[in-house]
């Protein structure tokens, strides 16, 4: 959060989940007690309207019927229109989209424009920062998914939109979720109040069996080809680092009071994401390995693979001089503890808090740690491509993108295939950093 105006967004959190029991336990809905506090309906334009977009965009309407759908944007017109099918289906009273659904890489503009109060972003990562920066200027109230960008310059351009939204006071919620769940909340407290001592190191993992790899289908463009396809392109997603060790990564920063690491060194690459069936279908690594040093000399170890056969870990842990933890709700050591309490799932409860606290005039803007966290990913990946030491500082001011400067089904794509007929896949010693 900004750090004027507003309480840490620790209080917040804890603020939130006593009034949410306190609520409930008088047998009030959530969202009817927030909307007893004083304000309109909330009318939401959906940007991305993939699983994980539909998915957020029900998860509000299900907090308030004051809750409105408006608007719907996607790249792809199936997804658009079925989106809007599925959440008509399931709240028919809350989705008034008309023909207010929007196609194309430039659709988003026209969501905006349509004048919700809230846009959820969804889209592939690689957008991000150019959507939410719209958005922001036409002050808009955010929901964005992780990871909020996939390099330098779309961390820039994160930071620069996020003290916009603090000028404009604007609520920026982050699909970091792990920050919304009372196990994670309590016991990160803890450890920022020294249960464990001086934390020395972390240790975080995603590790796992591999994830859909979507075929090219008739009549597509290259580019067209890509976005479909755009876990397996960096310049979309960020490679897995970013689209799903983030979480840990997150975490890992968020213990030691949302500090980012100050440089890394690592290794990595890909030895068995595009062989056989999926020979020709991308480009990124399918493990990597990150040692992350922060500004005190402290680490951060990080993991994440996608190798079927292998040993799966999805898990965060912080060693200190009196202990050591898992940050999702147990302490070992000097101060023994275990989260007792319930925690409920934090992809609704992101959504319950962000509604909620519009419903009731409040703010948070979760945006700066969101890029941060991002960026440690984007700063792990580019010490690996490269098999170089790495500093944030470095890649901050000097990190290039692949974005094209204009977007279109018929502008050439940022990755092309090579004469064997794979995308070029990184190589350490030879992957420049800048």
């Amino acid at each position: 959060m900004s750090d004027t105006q507003k309480p840490s967004r620790r209080d917040f959190l804890k603020g939130s989940t006593a009034v949410a029991g306190a609520t409930l336990a008088a047998g009030m809905s959530i969202g009817r007690a927030a909307h007893a506090a004083g304000s309109d309906v909330i009318k939401v334009a959906l940007i991305g309207a993939g699983g994980r977009g539909s998915g957020a965009a029900a998860q509000q309407l299900s907090v308030s019927k004051n809750v409105k759908l408006i608007a719907v944007a996607d790249a792809f017109e199936n997804r658009a229109r079925g989106a809007v099918d599925n959440m008509k289906k399931r709240y028919p009273d809350q989705v008034d989209v008309g023909d207010r659904v929007f196609v194309g890489l430039n659709a988003y503009k026209d969501a905006i424009a349509a004048d919700p109060d809230l846009v959820t972003m969804a889209t592939p990562p690689g957008f991000r920062p150019m959507q939410f920066k719209a958005a922001i200027e036409a002050g808009k109230h955010v929901f964005m998914e992780k990871p909020c960008c996939v390099d330098a310059p779309g961390y820039n351009t994160l930071v620069a939109a996020s003290k916009m939204a603090d000028e404009k006071n604007l609520l920026v919620g982050v699909g970091l979720q792990r920050r919304h769940e009372p196990r994670y909340i309590e016991t990160v407290q803890r450890l920022q109040e020294g249960a464990i001592g001086d934390i020395l190191l972390t240790r975080v993992y995603w590790n796992g069996g591999g994830i859909w790899n979507r075929r090219r289908e008739e009549g597509m463009t290259e580019i067209e080809y890509q976005v479909h396809n755009w876990y397996h392109f960096c310049w979309v997603s960020g490679d897995n680092i970013g689209e799903q060790h983030v979480h840990n990564l997150d975490v890992g920063n968020w213990v030691r009071g949302d500090k980012h690491p100050v440089e890394a060194n690592g290794m990595g690459g890909c030895t068995a994401r595009y062989l056989g069936n999926n020979k020709g279908t991308g480009q990124l690594f399918d493990h990597h390995f990150v040692e992350f040093t922060y500004d005190d000399g402290t680490k951060m170890y990080s993991q994440c693979r996608h190798m079927a056969g292998t040993w799966g870990n999805v898990s965060e842990a912080a060693h200190g001089t009196k202990g050591t933890a898992n940050p999702n709700g147990k302490i070992s050591g000097e101060n023994e503890w275990s989260f007792r309490g319930n925690s409920p799932g934090g992809h609704q409860q992101e959504q319950t808090d962000l509604i909620t606290t519009l419903l009731a005039g409040g703010r948070y803007n979760e945006a700066l740690y969101g890029a941060n966290s991002s960026m440690t990913a984007v700063l792990g990946r580019v010490a690996n491509y490269s098999g170089k030491k790495v500093t944030w500082d470095d890649l901050v001011a000097k990190g290039t993108s692949q974005m094209p400067e204009t977007l279109g089904w018929d502008v050439e794509a940022p990755v092309k295939k090579g004469e064997d007929g794979q995308y070029p896949v990184p190589m350490p010693g030879q992957f420049p950093p800048f």
